[in-house]
C-alpha cells in the first residue's frame, strides 16, 4: 500500500500569474476534473475565467473574513487540508502563482510532510515572478531579493539589488512597507506598485514612496518593486558602506595617511577620541554626541582593516566575538536563566567570565586593563578587591585613612623635601585613599576630575575673557581681581562662555 494512502494525499496545483492563456494544459485538465478543487482564494484572473467549467470547489476566503492574523489563517487552511486529506485519501488544492514562490500555506504543508503527517505533491504553475521581471523589464541576474511584506526587515533588505516585496494587501500593509522603507530611503525615493502583473487586469503604478498608502487600489495581487539604489550617499548610514569606504582609504589608491597606519599608532588617537566622547556626554549636545561616537567607531574599524589586511582578524570576527559573548553573558535573556535584580546579572557576569578565563590569569587584579588612567585603575583595583571582603567594612573607616595619609604626606613635607620620589609616594597614597571615598559613594574619579576640569576651564574662560574687555593682561591682575571674576563665573555655569 503506498504512503499517501495510509496518511493522506495533497496534490498541490498553482494557478499561474496570469490569464487561462498562460495555464499549463496538465492543470487545466486537474481543475475541470470532476474532483473536488480547494483554493486557497478564489479572487484570481484564471478562476474567473474557468468559474463555469468547476464542478465542485470550496475556497478559503471565508477563514480570511474570520481571522484577522494571517500566519493563523495560514495554519487553521493547513488543518482543514489534512483533515480532509485523510478523510478524502487524495485532494487538489490549488493556490495563485507557483505553489513553491511566496505561498506560506505550501511551505506549512512541506513541514507537516517532514513529520510524517502527509503525502505533498508539486504540481508547477507559472510563478508571478516571471509576470513582474517581464513586466518592469528586469533581469534579476543583475541582484534580486523577493520577501513577504508580513516578514519585512529592514535590516536584510539589500538596497543595491532589485527588491520585490509581495503581499501588499491593503492600505495598512502598504504603509508598514512605506514607513520601514523610509527607515532607509528618501521619502520621495520612486517605487512602483504592481498589481496582476501579467495578467489582463496588470496595472503599474511609479509613485514617490511617501504616496505609496495614498489613493492606490491594492489587493491580494500586488506587490511593490523597489528599484536599486545608484546614489552611494543615500546608503552612507548603512554599516557596508562604512567598512567598504575604510577599506578604499587602505587600499591602494587610497589615502597615504590612512595606509600607513599601525595599531600602534593609532592608540593615541583612540585615548583622544575617548576623552572627546566623554566630554561630548557630559555636554549633553547630541550633534556632537554623534560626531564623537562616529570618530571612536573610525578608530575600532581602522583597527579592524588593519588586521584584515595582515591577515589577522576582520570587522567580522569583532562582531562574532562580541555577539557570542553578549549572548553568554545574559543566559536570562537568552537561556532559561532566573534573576530579579541587576546585582544578581553582576553576579553571574562575573561568574561566566570567570568561567570562561579559566585559570590563566595569576591574580584577581588581571581582569583590570592596564592601559587604564591611573585614577580608573586605582578604583577599578580597589572594587575588585572589595569583591572578596578586602575593604573597609564603614566608609567612616576610609575616611580615617584619607587623614591618615594626609599627615603622612605632610609629615614627609618637612621630613625630606628633597626626596622627590618618597614624597610622590606618599602623594599616590593620599590619591588612592581619595579614590576609596568615591568608590563608597558611586563616583568614578576619572569623570569626576574631568568634570572638575571642565568647570576650571569654564570659569578660568571667563576671568580671561573679563581681563581681554579690560584691556588688560592676566598677569597684570591681581589675585584678588582675579578670584571675584571666579566666583562671578559661578552663575554662567555651564553656558559656553
Amino acid at each position: 500500500m503506498e504512503r499517501g494512502t495510509l496518511m493522506g494525499k495533497i496534490t498541490v496545483i498553482g494557478l499561474g500569474a496570469g490569464t487561462l492563456d498562460q495555464l499549463p494544459f496538465g492543470i487545466y485538465k486537474m481543475l475541470t476534473s470532476n474532483e473536488r478543487i480547494f483554493l486557497r482564494t478564489k479572487h484570481h484572473p484564471v478562476i474567473d475565467e474557468l468559474i463555469d467549467e468547476l464542478t465542485d470547489i470550496r475556497t478559503f476566503d471565508e477563514e480570511y473574513e474570520k481571522i484577522d492574523n494571517f500566519d493563523d489563517v495560514y495554519k487553521v487552511i493547513v488543518q482543514q487540508l489534512i483533515h480532509e486529506a485523510k478523510i478524502q485519501k487524495r485532494i487538489i488544492y490549488a493556490v495563485p502563482g507557483h505553489p513553491l514562490v511566496a505561498e506560506k500555506t505550501v511551505q506549512l504543508l512541506l513541514e507537516k510532510e517532514k513529520n510524517g503527517e502527509i503525502e505533498v505533491e508539486i504540481k508547477g504553475g507559472q510563478s508571478f515572478l516571471d509576470s513582474m521581471f517581464t513586466s518592469l523589464k528586469i533581469d534579476p541576474i543583475e541582484g534580486f531579493q523577493l520577501v513577504d511584506a508580513q516578514e519585512l526587515n529592514r535590516h536584510e533588505l539589500q538596497y543595491r539589488h532589485h527588491i520585490i516585496i509581495s503581499q501588499v494587501y491593503d492600505q495598512m500593509m502598504a504603509s508598514e512597507v512605506k514607513l520601514t522603507l523610509m527607515e532607509d530611503l528618501p521619502y520621495d525615493y520612486n517605487v512602483y506598485i504592481v498589481t496582476a502583473a501579467g495578467s489582463s487586469q496588470e496595472k503599474i503604478q511609479e509613485v514617490p514612496l511617501y504616496e505609496l498608502d495614498h489613493n492606490v487600489t491594492l489587493d491580494n495581487l500586488t506587490s511593490v518593486y523597489v528599484p536599486p539604489v545608484k546614489d552611494d550617499q543615500i546608503l552612507y548610514h548603512q554599516f557596508s558602506t562604512l567598512r567598504s569606504v575604510i577599506a578604499e582609504l587602505r587600499g591602494p589608491n587610497g589615502c597615504p595617511w590612512d595606509k600607513k597606519q599601525t595599531h600602534q599608532s593609532l592608540k593615541k588617537y583612540l585615548i583622544e577620541e575617548c576623552y572627546e566622547l566623554l566630554e561630548a556626554i557630559d555636554s549633553d549636545d547630541i550633534d556632537h554626541f554623534v560626531e564623537e561616537l562616529g570618530d571612536v567607531l573610525l578608530q575600532i574599524m581602522l583597527h579592524a582593516q588593519i588586521g584584515e589586511d595582515n591577515g589577522l582578524f576582520s570587522i567580522d570576527e569583532v562582531i562574532n566575538e562580541l555577539t557570542s559573548k553578549m549572548i553568554r553573558r545574559h543566559p536570562h535573556v537568552f537561556g532559561d536563566v532566573d534573576v530579579k535584580t541587576s546585582e544578581e546579572v553582576v553576579q553571574n557576569w562575573e561568574q561566566i567570565k570567570k568561567g570562561e578565563k579559566g585559570d590563566k590569569k595569576d591574580s584577581l587584579l588581571d581582569d583590570v586593563a592596564k592601559s587604564l588612567p591611573a585614577l580608573s585603575k586605582a578604583y577599578h583595583y580597589q572594587k575588585k578587591a572589595a569583591k572578596v571582603g578586602f575593604d573597609w567594612p564603614d566608609v567612616q573607616d576610609a575616611w580615617k585613612k584619607v587623614f591618615e595619609e594626609i599627615k603622612e604626606f605632610e609629615k614627609e613635607i618637612h621630613a625630606s623635601e628633597n626626596e622627590k620620589v618618597q614624597l610622590q609616594k606618599e602623594f599616590g597614597d593620599m590619591l588612592f585613599a581619595l579614590v576609596n571615598i568615591g568608590r563608597f559613594y558611586g563616583i568614578e574619579p576619572e569623570e569626576a576630575l574631568t568634570m572638575t576640569n571642565h568647570k576650571f576651564y569654564q570659569r578660568f574662560s571667563y576671568i580671561e575673557e573679563m581681563a581681554r574687555k579690560m584691556s588688560k593682561k592676566l598677569q597684570d591682575m591681581t589675585l584678588e581681581e582675579m578670584d571675584q571674576y571666579w566666583e562671578k563665573a559661578k552663575d554662567f555655569e555651564g553656558e559656553t562662555l
